[in-house]
């Protein structure tokens, strides 16, 4: 049986009595065999994730956090953990080098960013948004 890497996670948080919200994040794309995902790399993993969740939870704790600032926060946090297929995690071309990809929405005003294909930025997430 197969397990992909897209391990999703969800966090619901109730920031007061009336209000509450959801993120929901995935890992990128991949596929690796169970029988090759030890305990420990499987905690890897879902460490990562929750790391990625709560660095956009903090950020929605702030008085002046916006659910952009959360994504975006979020994102950062997988593109810097090289388990994941974003930043330093990022599967090589056959030209050995990595192409990332980057995409931020504004749901709100419908205002969106996004990169392709760039080799040399640390956070993609971060230019998309810029």
């Amino acid at each position: 049986m197969l397990t992909t890497l897209s391990m999703c996670f969800a966090l619901q948080f109730a920031v007061a009595q009336q209000d509450t919200y959801v993120m929901a994040i995935h890992g990128g794309a991949g596929t690796i065999l169970k029988k090759n995902l030890t305990d420990s790399m499987e905690t890897a993993y879902k460490d990562g994730l929750k790391q990625a969740l709560l660095a956009g939870y903090r950020v929605l704790q702030q008085e002046d956090g916006t659910s952009l600032d959360a994504v975006e926060a979020a994102v950062k946090v997988l593109e810097e953990n090289p388990l994941f297929n974003a930043g330093k995690g990022a599967v090589f071309t056959s030209d050995g080098k990595n192409e990332l990809d980057a995409a931020i929405m504004d749901g709100k005003t419908l205002s969106a960013g996004a990169v392709a294909g760039v080799t040399n930025v640390k956070s993609p997430i971060q230019l998309a948004r810029a």
